[in-house]
């Protein structure tokens, strides 16, 4: 645990980064590195890229539950930070391809073959390395944001990935949209054709809330509005909504993790989004991202910083959506180690939990009506350190008809990993 005086220290940090007018007007906290008394952690010599999970360890990393298929460390993509992680599977030949965020661009990696993970090549950023990058895809269309002053939103025609022969590969984009700038993050609702990127530019026309973008034409987005008037939008989700409201069926529902509090906004009519309310929960420190269950009844939030300033273990929130236009905070879930939660993902029953430090940590949701939820499994990419720092994995995409799971750690790469037998 960190000492007192250094948790003051970081909570007062904390709120000068997010306030500051810099060069990077998001200031996002997963920005943040750690202090010298814990560095970040890179995984030893001892370990190996693949292994069965058994007596707790799988090619030397902790586990319960899950197999090591491969990994591809951070010198082979020829980069100094990893970051987002997203997946796409290719409907004419049903490959499996892993897109990397990386600092200073968006790795592809064939890993269909788990005893032969390729690195195809890399779409360099669009203008500076950074820290933060963003992946979502559409109708075989990669869609990249970063925080890169000037980057815009690059668009990359996966079914490219197809005729590498000699890779890796430098890629180059199929367009550019640059009606933004920076942005944290990128939501894509696949039933409707639109992209939506959050945590652009504070100081932009929409405040550095969300952008709507038309990508109906996949290679050609075209400019449709936005919303602001909650002002600045860490991370995002929009679905079509389909859950137990009557009142909002078949609507467009953006749910946003806005630093202080989770919004929803009606963004159906693209001319007249409309705010249908925010709610706020104990203990606040910042509202990060989060993620419907598939029955759209309740939403899972992870506080990015709430480990930090208030000393919680792992603190998951979830809220009651049944009603929204009057959420209620249904369940709080306090996991086995004091590591930072970060991105979170539900897969019917399974809640997937990016746990930087602590690795991927997988909760059995099934029981969630009735406040229950528990930790069935877990993969840590950081041996022997499960400490409160911004270290280990960003992001975790466990949505491949195979199985494989695709987790990135910002720190050590790629992994490829699989439910044991």
């Amino acid at each position: 645990m960190k000492k007192p005086f250094f948790l003051l220290l970081l909570s007062f940090l904390v709120l000068i980064s997010c306030s500051s007018d810099d060069d990077n007007p998001a200031n996002p906290p997963d920005s943040m590195m750690s202090d010298d008394d814990d560095p970040p952690v890179v995984v030893d010599d001892d370990t190996q890229n693949s292994g069965p999970c058994e007596s707790g360890s799988a090619g030397g990393f902790p586990c319960n539950g899950y197999d090591l298929l491969g990994r591809i460390s951070l010198g082979e993509f020829n980069a100094n930070g990893g970051n987002d992680i997203w997946g796409w599977t290719d409907p004419m030949t049903s490959r499996e391809y892993a897109l990397v965020g990386l600092d200073n661009g968006t790795a592809f990696v064939d890993i269909t073959d788990e005893a032969n993970l390729v690195y195809l090549g890399k779409l360099p950023t669009a203008t500076t390395p950074s820290g933060w990058r963003d992946i979502k895809v559409y109708q075989d269309h990669a869609y990249v944001v970063s925080e890169a002053a000037d980057h815009g939103m690059q668009v990359f025609d996966l079914t490219r990935l197809r005729d590498v022969t000699d890779p890796p590969v430098n890629f180059t984009a199929d367009n550019r949209y640059t009606g933004i700038g920076n942005s944290h993050n990128i939501v894509i609702n696949e039933a409707t054709g639109y992209a939506y990127p959050v945590g652009t530019n504070r100081e932009d026309a929409f405040s550095g809330g969300v952008h709507f973008i038309n990508i109906q034409d996949p290679k050609n987005p075209v400019a449709a509005g936005g919303y602001g008037g909650s002002g600045y939008t860490h991370d995002a989700q929009v679905v079509t909504y389909n859950g137990p409201d009557a009142d909002y069926a078949g609507s467009e529902i953006f749910i946003g993790a806005n630093e202080t509090s989770v919004v929803i906004v009606d963004i159906t009519d693209k001319d007249n989004p409309a705010l249908i309310t925010g709610t706020n929960y104990p203990s606040t420190a910042y509202t990060h991202q989060g993620w419907f269950t598939e029955d759209q009844r309740y939403f899972i939030l992870g506080d990015e910083i709430d480990e930090i300033n208030f000393g919680f273990n792992s603190r998951t929130l979830v809220f009651d959506l049944s009603d929204l236009d009057s959420p209620t905070l249904h369940a709080t879930y306090l996991g086995p180690t004091q590591a930072i939660d970060h991105n979170g993902y539900v897969k019917a029953d399974q809640y997937f939990l990016a746990n930087y430090t602590a690795g991927m940590r997988v909760l059995d949701i099934s029981g969630i009506a009735d406040e229950t939820i528990v930790e069935e499994g877990f993969f840590d990419t950081v041996p022997g350190n499960d400490q409160t720092n911004f270290s280990g994995v960003w992001s975790v995409y466990p949505y491949f008809e195979s199985g494989k799971i695709v987790l990135s750690d910002m720190n050590s790469g790629l992994f490829v990993i699989r439910a044991s037998n």
